[in-house]
């Protein structure tokens, strides 16, 4: 049977106020032609980057149920992908989704969600990060950033790296499972103000680097965005590199689009003015191979 639309299984909560997690999802990869079949892990009134006094409703029994029903119906999925967690029952589910719907033609991408800027999340703990690794070993593909590859490796978070030793860390990330590892917010020469996203493949031994200029604003869902947009990329049949080259130009072209209006930066980036760029050629200029 010839599917038309390629299906990705999105296992993330879901917040009625501010673009993160599955309101960005589920726009940018309907935009990129693929079917966003979302799990909830939990129902938030708004997300938990900036609003205070949120609502929240925890799904994690839900989560068993859509997974036994799921497995009833027999839906295959071109694509299993999982971002934040609220515990390590809800991480226990989601290896035990990908252990049956999990296949050798499909891809399991996981974007590690513990913190940022060196620090855990309040949510998370020592034991987070313990199954996060388990469910590290399970993927295909993660997405973290520079301090949460720090937490997974039991590294010290060290702005003044050199490339060479980040280089290593992405070799130990993938000895831990997954043949592809994107690193983002990897440090560059802060004279430059600038980042890098370096990703690592070890079925072709090879590094690529985006760099992309530093913006000085912070706005919350731009890392499920990215990865979305990576996903959705590889899914249309391009290569790494293509992918990253167009999941930096979309998250630049967001910022920028965003960060000339004056307007509460924690309801995420002006999402709805750039969905469009996701159907333009991308612009392979930006990549390098290191």
């Amino acid at each position: 049977m010839n599917i038309p639309v390629k299906k990705v299984a999105a296992i993330h909560d879901l917040s009625g106020l501010g673009r993160a997690s599955l309101t960005t999802i589920i726009p940018i990869l309907s935009t990129m032609g693929v079917q966003v079949c979302p799990m909830p892990t939990a129902v938030l009134s708004s997300h938990t980057g900036g609003f205070e006094g949120y609502s929240f409703v925890d799904l994690t029994d839900t989560m068993v149920a859509y997974k036994n029903h799921w497995k009833e119906v027999g839906v295959k999925f071109d694509c299993i992908y999982t971002g934040f967690l609220g515990s390590t029952r809800q991480i226990d589910i989601i290896i035990d989704f990908i252990n049956d719907f999990g296949t050798s033609e499909n891809m399991v991408v996981v974007d590690p969600v513990m913190g940022d800027d060196g620090k855990l999340y309040p949510t998370m703990d020592e034991k987070i990060i313990q199954k996060m690794r388990e469910l590290v070993h399970k993927a295909d593909i993660i997405t973290p950033n520079f301090t949460e590859a720090a937490y997974l490796l039991g590294k010290e978070y060290d702005l003044h790296i050199s490339e060479t030793e980040v280089k290593k860390w992405l070799v130990q990330l993938s000895d831990m499972g997954p043949t592809t590892v994107i690193l983002t917010s990897a440090p560059e020469d802060m004279h430059n103000k600038a980042t890098n996203v370096i990703a690592y493949c070890r079925e072709t031994d090879k590094f690529w680097k985006v760099s992309c200029q530093y913006i000085p604003a912070y706005f919350p869902g731009t890392g499920d965005a990215f990865t979305s947009v990576i996903i959705g990329s590889l899914l249309q049949g391009d290569s790494l590199p293509i992918a990253l080259d167009r999941g930096v130009q979309f998250i630049t072209a967001c910022i920028r689009a965003s960060y000339g209006f004056d307007y509460p930066t924690r309801e995420g980036v002006l999402l709805e003015k750039v969905l469009g760029n996701l159907n333009m050629p991308v612009m392979m200029s930006s990549y390098e191979l290191i």
